[in-house]
């Protein structure tokens, strides 16, 4: 059974066509857990992320329960648009199921040029970057004021145009992990913690935020590096327990 949800402006027959070519065409872009590929339709290009097929319970729950990552994805990124928040246009998302549950699932967007990523500026040389990183500060304060949680708010998941003069847009991707929540002090302070931010980007990041919520710098940048230490001891010990489990 297929279920297949495309956007007013692009055409239903051509998605299906690209979707039904997945396994033969395109050029793969990402291939690790799940697959995106890019493809050439009519002059354009289109980003297609096959994500992988999930095991038995969760097939049963994105069938019966909750909506599949594409269907978030494709969701997420209309309201996301509305909101006024950048991210690559949405095309379709794609679902094949059967009586069990949840099979193969595709989202669909249009592929966007960018100039580079949060994850680039890392470089200590990078052109501009403490402008960056304070534009980045406001970008992240726009989604807390606007009550989009996006979990998975890593170095990777920002991808970033310059527009000339000092101005940058920003665009999120990986959107299926994202509430739509009011975010309180410590919710917004946790949400850097995925980042994986040296020090010195704390201490730029978290005074820009503290200025943008009118409280005081010392406070926001050392919550800022709390949140940020107990998340890397929490992901040290998931990753020593992960090796236990595998030997």
């Amino acid at each position: 059974m297929m279920n297949i949800k495309v956007a007013a402006s692009f055409s239903k027959n051509k998605v299906q066509e690209i979707i039904d070519s997945f396994g033969q065409a395109g050029k793969t872009y990402w291939e690790k857990r799940n697959t995106i590929k890019v493809f050439e339709v009519d002059g354009d290009k289109w980003n297609v992320k096959s994500f992988q097929i999930p095991h038995l319970v969760n097939r049963f729950a994105y069938k019966y329960v909750r909506k599949s990552k594409a269907r978030r994805s494709f969701e997420h990124a209309e309201i996301l648009l509305k909101k006024g928040v950048l991210t690559p246009e949405p095309i379709a998302y794609v679902e094949y199921s059967d009586p069990v549950g949840l099979k193969n699932s595709y989202y669909v967007s249009k592929n966007l040029s960018y100039d580079f990523a949060f994850s680039d500026l890392f470089e200590e040389q990078f052109p501009d970057r403490i402008n960056i990183l304070n534009q980045f500060t406001e970008f992240t304060f726009k989604l807390h004021e606007n009550d989009i949680h996006h979990f998975d708010h890593s170095k990777g998941n920002t991808i970033i145009c310059r527009k000339g003069k000092g101005q940058y847009d920003f665009y999120l991707i990986d959107l299926n992990r994202m509430k739509f929540e009011k975010m309180n002090y410590q919710a917004r302070i946790d949400n850097f913690n995925r980042l994986s931010l040296t020090t010195e980007m704390m201490e730029i990041i978290g005074k820009k935020y503290a200025s943008l919520m009118h409280l005081e710098e010392k406070k926001v940048v050392e919550d800022i590096k709390l949140s940020c230490q107990k998340f890397k001891e929490f992901s040290l010990r998931k990753a020593r327990w992960k090796k236990r489990i595998r030997l």
